[in-house]
C-alpha cells in the first residue's frame, strides 16, 4: 500500500524550508520531473533542413529515431534564423505527425448526411472532372471588346496557409494553365 504523503513532501514546505520562495531551485523538482529527458536524447540522426512554408528560408534540425521524426526545431547555426521558428515552422513536426491528421479521402454525396472514405484515384478523377466541366462550361475566348483572353471566371483558388513554396509555385503554374486567372495563396501568418 502506498503511504500517505508527510507535510515535509509538499513542494511549498521544501521551498519555505530551504529559503526558495520563488521555487526556481531544486525545491521544485519531482521524481517525475527528475526522471525527464529531452525527446531529442537518443535520435538515431539530425537532419538539417529547411522550413518550407515561406521564402525565408529558415534553417531546421530534423531529429530522427527508427526512421521516424521525433522532433523538429530551429537550427541555431542558419545564418538566416540562427535557431528561431515562427508559428508555422514550430508546427511543422504536428503537421508531419499529427494523429488528429485526416489520412483518407472522405467524401459526402450531394444532399447526403454521412462521410464515406473513397480511393485517392477516384477522388482525384472526380476533382479533375469537374475542374474540366467548369472550365468548359465557362470558357471566354475574347471579352466584350473582342480582346483574346483565353480565360475562365468560374473558378478561382485560395492556397492555404500550409501550402509550401514548391507547392504554390506549381499550383500558380497549373490554375494559369488552365486559364484561370483568379489565384491568390495565404502564406502569411
Amino acid at each position: 500500500m502506498d503511504r500517505l504523503p508527510k507535510i515535509t513532501d509538499w513542494p511549498v514546505f521544501r521551498q519555505i524550508e530551504k529559503g526558495d520562495l520563488h521555487a526556481a531551485g531544486e525545491t521544485s523538482a519531482s521524481d517525475r520531473t527528475r526522471a525527464l529527458q529531452p525527446r531529442t536524447r537518443g535520435v538515431d540522426k539530425v537532419v538539417r533542413s529547411i522550413c518550407p512554408y515561406c521564402a525565408v528560408g529558415c534553417g531546421q534540425l530534423v531529429y530522427v529515431k527508427n526512421e521516424r521524426i521525433v522532433d523538429i526545431e530551429g537550427d541555431p547555426d542558419s545564418p538566416i534564423s540562427e535557431g528561431c521558428l515562427c508559428p508555422k515552422g514550430s508546427a511543422t513536426f504536428q503537421l508531419v505527425t499529427g494523429q488528429h491528421r485526416v489520412q483518407q479521402v472522405l467524401y459526402r454525396k450531394p444532399y447526403g448526411t454521412e462521410w464515406e472514405v473513397i480511393p485517392l484515384d477516384q477522388a482525384m478523377e472526380m476533382i479533375a472532372q469537374r475542374i474540366k466541366q467548369a472550365r468548359d462550361e465557362h470558357w471566354e475566348t475574347t471579352n466584350e471588346r473582342g480582346e483574346y483572353v483565353n480565360r475562365t471566371l468560374s473558378m478561382a483558388h485560395l492556397g492555404g496557409a500550409t501550402l509550401d513554396n514548391e507547392e504554390n509555385y506549381l499550383l500558380k503554374k497549373l490554375w494559369t494553365s488552365l486559364g484561370i486567372i483568379q489565384i491568390e495563396n495565404q502564406a502569411r501568418i
